[in-house]
């Protein structure tokens, strides 16, 4: 466990993601609003797969990772953070969802700069992210974070962020 503390004060516990996740993940997104599930899905998910819970779990050293936030102490997953690279091309897309009772404590922030520190571990150059134009609260943080902002061609309804190390 990594212990990471947000600007504004909250704590969190942070590990990698494994396959004996996928009950707590399971139970995680499904706690989670019908519109986070979109935003994060990019379509009306109502329960994840054991395929998509699996290959959300699955390591793949400089490839992807996904890791799992706690509450100090707690074995209740509150939010979820996942990295998939192109090492070769060097890019990578990262994924934040977090309970929605822990909105507000900056986990979002702290996950996404975790994630971006990651990233340039693994040499990648540019970190995107790919977010409805309706998850104004993620656009605007990855906007303070460095990340600038496109229209996706052919999808007016996404909106491409991307931030160059």
């Amino acid at each position: 466990m990594i212990a990471l503390e947000t600007r504004y004060g909250f704590r969190i516990d942070i590990r990698t993601a494994t396959h004996d996740d996928e009950p707590a993940l399971a139970d995680f997104f499904a706690a989670v609003t019908d519109e986070d599930r979109r935003f994060r899905f990019l379509s009306a998910v109502h329960q994840l797969s054991a395929g998509q819970l699996h290959d959300i779990t699955a390591f793949d050293d400089h490839r992807h990772e996904s890791v799992v936030a706690f509450a100090p102490g707690g074995d209740k997953v509150i939010a979820v953070a996942t990295l998939a690279a192109d090492v070769q091309g060097g890019t990578g897309e990262v994924a934040i969802s977090i309970l929605p009772d822990h909105k507000g404590k900056g986990i979002g922030w702290t996950l996404l700069d975790h994630m971006a520190q990651a990233a340039k571990s693994w040499g990648i150059a540019r970190l995107q992210s790919i977010e409805s134009r309706d998850n104004r609260a993620a656009i605007a943080l990855e906007r303070e974070m460095g990340f600038s902002a496109r229209a996706v061609e052919g999808d007016p309804t996404l909106v491409l962020l991307e931030r160059v190390f």
